[in-house]
């Protein structure tokens, strides 16, 4: 489980900004996890309360939202969600695959007070 590692990751770095900015606490944490990414966006939030406990950011909220992994068909030009369709191409049946979208996990908004 990976996830758990990324958030300790994501704690750190999340930390020197808050410091360098004066800031002492992070009231909310908004984060997109592409369905691409390889990150399970359900471990992701199983790990959060575990993860920042003790920490600065304990009593902050994860709003964790999904970007569909959206892909374009180099074999026939179709653009989908490859998720749904299972990595192959509904229309040519391909499996030749240029991600458009979906395939990171960012760091979108904290929220300080």
């Amino acid at each position: 489980m990976h996830e758990l590692g990324i958030i300790n990751s994501m704690v750190k770095t999340i930390g020197r900004i808050v410091q360098a900015e004066g800031l002492t606490q992070v009231k909310t944490l908004v984060l997109e996890v592409g369905e691409l990414s390889g990150v399970v966006p359900h471990y992701m939030q199983q790990c959060w309360p575990a993860a920042v406990y003790k920490t600065f950011m304990q009593d902050t909220a994860l709003d964790l939202r999904v970007v569909p992994g959206i892909v374009k068909c180099r074999g026939c030009g179709r653009v989908f969600n490859a998720m749904a369709a299972d990595l192959a191409c509904p229309g040519c049946g391909g499996a030749d695959l240029e991600i458009l979208s979906g395939n990171d996990v960012v760091i979108r908004e904290i929220e300080c007070c």
